[in-house]
């Protein structure tokens, strides 16, 4: 990419780049229509597919004439975008694929893209984001494209916002408002639906404008004279209070969902069933690992935050052991920090989990950057001392030097295929060796009318041998210590 001495420049290099395939496929695998025939074993029953893409009568477009009815949100109203980012730091390399990443950010939400520029800059301009020459050429942009929104990538302030819309003249929008907008699209759940809310809320509210006497200053009493009393605010303050009041309530609610989805990890514990977690970058590929090893059916699409309520599935390991796992939000660079706060119930099953997944692209440009990124939101939500595995995905389609390279940097590290299941059974026998084993083993002549004990060792411990004889079952078994002591009555004399 160039300086910020050539606009035009910036704008052929980065058109030259999307052409060679830099944009959205740059972050996502070859896109290839989904089939029950062909895909259907791999990653069960796409129900959610069908509604996706199922047509809907779109509001305010229904006449007494006729019904108006549009294809789901990606064929609807697509916005022409020119997307701008601001080079501060790193290599040219780095820069590029973070436009190419807000590229494929847009696309997802249902836009266009037309064009891209970067500019060289120490800093943002604490006014424009990019300066006001520079704004002048991108409003030369905007009008030669035809484009009704300007995508900037980062997180601007409400005074970059308004400073830069009244140059270009069309809707400026900054990386967060349109993660915000992805995953408002996509929420499905009542608790996912909430948390949006409360984030878009958290966003919004020092980034209220109006315009007129609306947001003149009614007086507070005095003399003023006749129906000039009023209450002291402006309507902008109104509405800022009105939105505190929702985000208030938004977070009463959030926290009586966490108290539903914290009895279920109680239970979970209360039954000794150990818990997975798979966390990793957007579009790595966690909900296709998750339907090759449980069949869970979760919705698979060649899109960023395609899914993002958390789905927990039980699983059984190849010696028999049942476990527990779940598919978490998918994280990106600079996550906005509204959504890691709304979203923390929902990331607290990394936190809570025995061991994470760590589902990294290995056919992205760059790998590395995606694992950092991770790594930190993992910190945030205070998981770093859980253990991992790092799943290398996409091996079918990445480079070999490249999945040498990570199998060499992170040693605890598994190369695999969701799509072609190459690596799986590896996987499999890694999370069984890696999950915690019950700590106490015994053997036990367990009467026939006591058969839930073996039931229970079969499902919260690890069956070493089980023999059936005429006194009852002869059980070797690792268990942990509130079973070990309900099996201890039946311990053979000899044995203790």
């Amino acid at each position: 990419m160039t300086s910020s001495s050539s606009s035009s420049q910036a704008t052929e290099r980065l058109a030259h780049t999307y052409a060679e395939g830099l944009r959205a496929d740059a972050l996502m695998e070859e896109d290839v229509a989904w089939s029950h025939e062909i895909d259907g074993e791999r990653d069960g029953d796409q129900f959610d597919r069908s509604e996706r893409a199922a047509l809907r009568r779109v509001a305010g477009l229904s006449t007494e004439l006729e019904d108006v009815t549009e294809v789901e949100y990606r064929q609807l109203r697509l916005e022409r975008v020119v997307l701008v980012g601001v080079w501060t730091s790193g290599t040219v390399q780095d820069a590029e694929n973070s436009l190419a990443e807000l590229a494929a950010l847009a696309e997802t939400a249902g836009a266009v893209v037309l064009d891209g520029v970067i500019q060289r800059r120490d800093k943002p301009d604490a006014a424009t984001y990019i300066g006001s020459g520079k704004a002048d050429e991108l409003r030369d942009i905007v009008l030669e494209t035809r484009a009704d929104t300007v995508i900037c990538d980062g997180e601007l302030s409400p005074g970059q916002l308004i400073h830069l819309e009244d140059v270009v003249k069309v809707k400026v929008i900054d990386r967060t408002a349109l993660i915000l907008d992805i995953f408002a699209q996509h929420a499905k759940s009542r608790e996912g639906k909430a948390q949006v809310a409360l984030a878009q809320m958290q966003y919004m509210l020092p980034r209220l404008r109006g315009w007129g006497q609306s947001l003149s200053r009614q007086m507070g009493g005095g003399s003023g004279g006749l129906a000039t009393r009023g209450p002291g605010e402006t309507k902008i303050e109104t509405d800022r209070r009105r939105i505190r009041e929702k985000m208030a309530k938004m977070r009463r609610e959030i926290a009586e969902m966490k108290t539903g989805r914290e009895i279920k990890r109680q239970e979970r514990r209360r039954h000794k069933v150990p818990s997975v977690a798979i966390a990793g970058y957007t579009n790595a590929g966690k909900s296709s690992l998750l339907n090759r090893l449980t069949g869970a059916g979760v919705l698979v699409e060649n899109a960023l935050f395609a899914t993002l309520d958390p789905t927990v599935r039980r699983a059984e390991t190849p010696s028999g052991r049942l476990y527990t796992l779940a598919d978490t939000v998918g994280f990106v660079r600079h996550l906005p920090h509204h959504l890691v706060e709304a979203f923390r119930s929902t990331m607290e099953e990394v936190g809570d989990s025995d061991l994470i997944l760590h589902v990294v692209d290995g056919s992205h440009p760059n790998p590395e950057e995606q694992l950092a990124a991770v790594r930190e939101v993992i910190r945030d939500v205070g998981a770093t001392d859980v253990p991992e595995i790092v799943v290398i995905n996409k091996a079918d389609a990445a480079d070999p030097l490249v999945l040498q390279r990570l199998l060499r940097i992170e040693k605890h590290s598994i190369a695999v295929s969701a799509r072609t299941g190459r690596g799986i059974a590896e996987l499999r026998a890694l999370i069984d060796n890696e999950l915690p084993r019950p700590s106490v083993e015994i053997e036990a002549l367990v009467p026939y009318t006591h058969g839930k004990l073996v039931a229970r060792a079969h499902t919260e411990g690890e069956v070493i041998s089980e023999e059936h004889t005429a006194e009852g079952t002869l059980l070797k078994a690792r268990v942990h210590e509130e079973l070990a002591a309900d099996l201890a009555p039946y311990v053979p004399a000899a044995a203790l």
